[in-house]
This record gives structure tokens, C-alpha cells and sequence, in this order.
């Protein structure tokens, strides 16, 4: 089974930059996709492609967030956002279900742009992180894929130490991963069989970041405990730049 997640910074602009020819390719059996800042009345049918069935779970506010996920087999149930108001307004998680298997499309929140929106994000991480505990004891496996806009340990960005003090490599929101990871009910999927230094797949705009490799980590697909020993193996597609993250492709046994 291959899965694949991709923050595609605008599902409409990735498309016009091929990510759904390269898709076609990839044999993939689901795709969650986040930041896809569009409305669905806004999308035809290039973005509902065959063989997939497709489900969005769109921002209030246009142009804004957004996640979805495409699988070739029908789930038995969608379910589109938390049951959280703030955080489903901003379209931020959708989830299908595939008997006792579910798969998640996750955009957690930047703390980026100022003081508010980190506050916000803080509270995002514990509510979830309150749901994470919840589903680990549901016996259900899951895998939860996205752009978790953390990045782990000092392995997982390239200037980890310019960037102690920025939002996505706060010790805070660190310690936040290691409390998700503490009990090993859940796992880095990556991790568990790529231990490479300059494996990212996020890099800035600015400057030469992606030309120089100057990333961060901050897509992941975490798994229940359940899947631990299926990983078979990863890949981050850099070969053509769709976004300014990669792809992040998974495939389970």
C-alpha cells in the first residue's frame, strides 16, 4: 500500500505545475493533500481525478487551508474535521476509514506570521494532542499524514540552530513531539527506516534554500503502534518542485 502526503500550497497552482501528471504515475492507493486553498465549487474535474474518489474539506475562508485525500478504494466513511469549530473552520483536518484501517489529512497550524497565530497554534497541538491519546486506545490502526509545521530534532532542518527561537523549532513545540512519541503509541514512519541527515521536505522561497538544500522536516506520517513493523520503505520526490514542500511517499506491507 502506497500513501502519499503533500502540502501542495495551492492544490491550483501545483496543478499547473504538473503534480497531478506525476500523480498518475505513482501508483499510489491514497493521497492526503493539505493546503489546498481552494473552494471545491472552484475546482472541475482535473482535480477529481479517475481512479480516485476525492474528498475536500475546505476553509471558510476562501484561498485559505484547506486538506483532502484521494483513495482508490472507497472508504466505508469520511469524516470531515475534528468536531472543533476554530480549528474545522480553517479546514484543517479530514479523515477516511477502510474497515479497521484509517488514514488522516492533517494541516496543523504556523505560528509564523506573529503572536497570535503561535497562541493559536499551541492551543491546536493540545486539543489535538488530546485526540491523539483518545484514538490510540480505539484498537483502530491509523496513519495520520500532513504538514505538522514541526520539525523534530536538530537532524530534521539544516540551520536547526539560527532557528531555536522561531516557530517550528520552538523547545516547546518539540517537547510537544516527544510527549506525541513518549509512549511509542505513535511513530515517525520516516524515521523508522531513514536516519539520513538532509532528508527535509519544506524549504523557503527566499534566497537559494531549495537549490542549496536548506530545509526543514516538517511532513510527516505518523502511525499507530499497530503499523510499526510495516513500513517498507520512503521516499521525499525533489525531482520536479510542485510546491514549496515535496511529496512524502510511503509504502506499507
Amino acid at each position: 500500500m502506497r500513501i502519499i502526503s503533500f502540502n501542495a500550497n495551492g492544490i491550483r497552482a501545483a496543478e499547473r505545475k504538473g503534480f497531478f501528471d506525476w500523480l498518475a504515475l505513482q501508483n499510489a492507493d491514497v493521497i492526503c493533500i493539505q493546503e489546498t486553498k481552494a473552494q471545491i465549487d472552484q475546482l472541475d474535474e482535473k482535480f477529481f481525478p479517475e481512479p480516485f474518489h476525492c474528498f475536500y474539506h475546505d476553509a471558510q475562508k476562501k484561498g485559505y487551508s484547506g486538506v483532502a485525500i484521494y483513495s482508490k478504494t472507497k472508504p466505508d466513511e469520511v469524516i470531515h474535521g475534528l468536531g472543533i469549530k476554530d480549528i474545522d473552520n480553517e479546514g484543517r483536518f479530514i479523515e477516511a476509514r477502510f474497515g479497521n484501517l484509517s488514514v488522516i489529512s492533517l494541516y496543523l497550524p504556523s505560528g509564523s506570521s506573529g503572536e497570535e497565530r503561535q497562541n493559536f497554534k499551541f492551543s491546536v497541538l493540545e486539543r489535538f494532542k488530546n485526540y491523539l491519546d483518545e484514538i490510540a486506545e480505539n484498537g483502530r490502526d491509523t496513519i495520520i499524514c500532513g504538514d505538522w509545521n514541526i520539525a523534530h530534532k536538530e537532524i530534521d532542518l539544516k540551520n536547526w540552530r539560527g532557528n531555536k527561537k522561531n516557530s517550528g523549532f520552538l523547545p516547546e513545540e518539540r517537547a510537544w513531539l516527544n510527549a506525541v512519541f513518549a509512549n511509542e503509541k505513535w511513530c515517525d514512519a520516516f524515521r523508522l527506516v531513514n536516519q539520513n541527515a538532509d532528508e527535509y521536505t519544506w524549504w523557503s522561497n527566499r534566497g537559494q534554500a531549495w537549490a542549496k538544500n536548506v530545509g526543514w522536516r516538517i511532513d510527516y506520517q505518523i502511525i499507530s503502534a499497530s503499523l510499526k513493523n510495516h513500513v517498507k520503505n520512503t521516499q521525499i520526490y525533489k525531482d520536479t518542485r510542485f510546491s514549496d514542500h515535496a511529496p512524502l511517499l510511503i509504502d506499507y506491507i
